[in-house]
């Protein structure tokens, strides 16, 4: 029950269901997540660590980047169906909408982040 009550609560927000929406797209990195919902480090930071202790997420590390992404392999045994549903309630969200579009241009900079270099 507590496990169940802990995810509920971390789904209980409308920055957590917005961060949900674009792993379910790819995973990111915390400076991804900010430029996509345009939002500051600090918020991008403490909503990941919400729903990675809720049981959503799973992390890894690439270089400099720690990046982030929905953890299927658990939310499978737990709470796919309710990551599954989120996805389906903002598929067709305006604010959703744009947070995809966003990330779709959003590039690996900021604090413990490297620029891309293109060439």
């Amino acid at each position: 029950m507590q496990k169940l009550l802990k995810a509920v609560k971390a789904l209980s927000d409308e920055t957590r269901l917005r961060i949900l929406n674009i792993l379910l797209e790819r995973e990111c990195c915390v400076c991804e997540v900010m430029q996509a919902l345009d939002i500051s480090q600090t918020r991008a930071s403490r909503n990941l660590k919400l729903l990675y202790d809720a049981g959503f997420l799973t992390m890894r590390k690439e270089g400099v980047w720690v990046l982030y992404s929905i953890d299927r392999e658990a939310t499978k045994e737990d709470f796919l169906g309710l990551v599954t549903a989120v996805g389906e309630l903002l598929a067709g969200n305006e604010i959703a909408v744009l947070d995809r579009k966003r990330l779709a241009e959003a590039e690996r900079v900021g604090p413990g982040c490297v620029k891309r270099m293109v060439g």
